[in-house]
């Protein structure tokens, strides 16, 4: 949907739409936020995108077979295609997986 590329962020350009609407009642909370400061911290650190660390992360995943992701434009698709060669250490993704508990 989005939100782990940083699409919706707290004070961020509102999107008019249903879907973004959904997105961001579902999303944006305080465990959202721990991940998406977390994301933007570890994207730093590689000089790569959100949306590269995101599927990184989920693909280090033991219950994740292949995250799934979509590009609308060849800039987008670059992006995410950062993900091929970034590798994230064990401290970032214990760092991600903490974020993102309940």
């Amino acid at each position: 949907m989005g939100f782990l590329t940083g699409k919706y962020r707290p004070g961020g350009a509102e999107i008019d739409s249903p879907r973004a609407a959904r997105v961001r009642e579902r999303y944006l909370n305080d465990r959202g936020v721990r991940v998406l400061a977390e994301l933007d911290a570890v994207a730093a650190a590689h000089a790569c995108s959100v949306a590269a660390v995101a599927l990184a992360w989920l693909a280090a995943q033991p219950t994740v077979a292949a995250p799934i992701a979509s590009a609308r434009t060849p800039a987008q698709l670059a992006e995410l295609l950062e993900f091929t060669t970034l590798e994230l250490d064990a401290a970032e993704i214990g760092r991600l997986s903490a974020a993102s508990a309940p």
